[in-house]
């Protein structure tokens, strides 16, 4: 008997005059001990089956047909107390946003213990003492700490691991992860998937794992199935699918995965420089908890590099090395405790106010979230021509510049009075590139720009930036967890790794003949080692 068994569900939004369908006839079932993962680009139903698997779609606006059953049990017929004991004990699910999923007005301890005290008899002191082990299990610094923080005091890959935590709490026999490893770096990647694994080996438990990455596939899947529009276009055996897929959206995929390219390196002796920083120190104050002093936490230390005209450099390294850090205390968007910053060959640390202002284009930046990086309430065009405007450029070539910006990035100019949530993830990413380049900066910084996208999408937004530094000259920080992604776009690579900059070279001597230990361990906890994409030359985007 199959632990879950999903039977021709369909999924529609809408009235029924106007139905559109969302999921269309699918079918198929997870084992106990296997991981199915299930693939395919944004907006192709996956979250949305495995919240109808939960029990958790809304139904005033979708309805949704077929079966799910549970261990035989149909979820449908289920009454509302039943289902809720399943739900977080024998099912449950880690959610691909924890900012939303986590409760905002409580500690995060309080959110874990409550799990224990929902679906188990254990008393107050032993339900702080397994959360906290939790905390631990799922590399969290400091978890006495991190226990008694508040959702916004944490970062996004220290909340995803929180969520994470709370989902294997109980030892479910089902457990559904949505994205759950987008956010987090190569080392704390490798531990949650060895839990998981541990949790389908040992525990003989199923696990419906929803990604788009590909290497996390290789690591984890028993079998794949591939989405497109609502509709199984592949199914079957990990290797197979992985190795041999049929379907030429499958091979699509696979060929959007990021290797790392040959390409000549950047004559960097011979060009000009154009970001210089040396010696640079933030120091952050942190609120001690009850009865605790302030800490200090020191986030950079004595950290430096040189960025040419044209020069793609990545910064790598896990969640806290100080990457994000380093390169807003470069733009100034944090003030440095010390430390010299030179833009083109000028004084970039010591500029006051009024001056740093009217050199705010120079440099620029591209955030991680596109959903949070734009204005909600106000149109593409207004948030393009808002740059060029500050610095004194006529409305008319503003807009004109942002006709040609939007077209450079692939988007339809006649889009420019729609708002931002008329787009999806990956264009809303290109029009933040857009709003970036219309100032002309000398150097853009991406910070973990594509981490939340798809690789179709993905390797869309890494060729778009590869063209902007060889057509445009405009020379590139690129912060990452992904070093596959890394390795393809970058000319040099920096590593960090508790704010120091631990090791610097060109990809090919980073990644292929690293000197520190940490880097080796980066390298070595990456997914996919064993797995090599194969390429579909006659293969074609859907």
């Amino acid at each position: 008997m199959s632990l879950i068994d999903v039977d021709t569900l369909s999924v529609s939004a809408g009235s029924r005059a106007k139905a559109v369908k969302i999921l269309d006839d699918l079918s198929f079932r997870i084992e106990c001990g296997k991981c199915l993962c299930v693939v395919g680009e944004s907006g192709s139903g996956k979250s949305t089956a495995a919240m109808a698997i939960m029990g958790l779609l809304n139904p005033s606006v979708l309805s949704a047909s077929g079966a799910i059953r549970f261990e035989g049990s149909d979820l449908a017929s289920m009454t509302e107390p039943e289902r809720r004991r399943l739900q977080g004990a024998e099912m449950a699910m880690i959610f691909q946003e924890p900012m939303t999923a986590l409760n905002p007005c409580h500690r995060v301890g309080r959110q874990i213990e409550e799990v224990f005290e929902t679906h188990s008899d254990l008393n107050k002191s032993e339900r702080r003492r397994r959360s906290l082990a939790l905390l631990n299990d799922v590399m969290l610094p400091e978890p006495d700490r991190i226990r008694r923080s508040y959702p916004h005091q944490l970062s996004g890959g220290q909340r995803q691991r929180v969520m994470i935590a709370m989902a294997l709490a109980m030892a479910p026999k089902l457990l559904i992860a949505d994205e759950p490893t987008t956010a987090l770096d190569v080392t704390t990647q490798a531990q949650i998937l060895s839990m998981m694994n541990t949790l389908k080996v040992e525990r003989n438990a199923g696990i419906l794992f929803v990604t788009h990455d590909f290497d996390v596939v290789s690591e984890i899947a028993d079998e794949v199935l591939v989405l497109r529009h609502g509709k199984i276009v592949e199914q079957g055996p990990a290797d197979q699918v992985l190795n041999a897929a049929e379907h030429p959206y499958t091979r699509a995929l696979i060929n959007a995965v990021p290797r790392k390219t040959d390409r000549a390196p950047l004559a960097v002796d011979a060009a000009e420089v154009a970001l210089r920083v040396s010696a640079l120190n933030k120091t952050f104050k942190a609120p001690g908890g009850i009865g605790q002093p302030a800490r200090r936490i020191k986030a950079v230390t004595e950290a430096g590099f040189t960025l040419h005209q044209g020069e793609t450099v990545g910064i790598v390294g896990e969640s806290g090395s100080g990457k994000s850090t380093l390169a807003r205390c470069a733009m100034r968007l944090i003030e440095p405790d010390s430390g010299a910053i030179e833009l083109e060959g000028s004084n970039f640390a010591g500029l006051a106010a009024r001056d740093l202002r009217d050199r705010r284009k120079d440099i620029q930046i591209v955030f991680q979230d596109p959903f949070s990086a734009l204005h909600p309430r106000r149109k593409i065009a207004d948030l393009l021509i808002e740059g060029p405007l500050n610095f004194g450029v006529p409305r008319a070539e503003a807009l004109e510049r942002a006709r040609h910006l939007l077209e450079t990035v692939r988007i339809d100019p006649s889009a420019m009075n729609r708002y931002p949530s008329q787009f999806s993830g990956g264009q809303r990413q290109r029009i933040c590139i857009a709003r970036a380049l219309s100032v002309r900066p000398k150097v853009l910084i991406a910070d973990e720009a594509v981490s939340a996208l798809d690789v179709s999408v993905q390797r869309d937004v890494l060729a778009l930036l590869r063209h902007i530094a060889s057509d445009f000259g405009v020379t590139i920080l690129f912060i990452t967890h992904d070093l596959r992604v890394a390795a393809q776009i970058c000319d040099r690579i920096l590593v960090m790794q508790s704010g120091r900059i631990v090791e610097s070279g060109t990809v090919d001597d980073v990644f292929g003949h690293p000197q520190h230990s940490y880097t080796q361990t980066l390298l070595s906890s990456q997914p996919g080692r064993g797995w090599k994409a194969p390429h579909y030359p006659e293969a074609e985007t859907g």
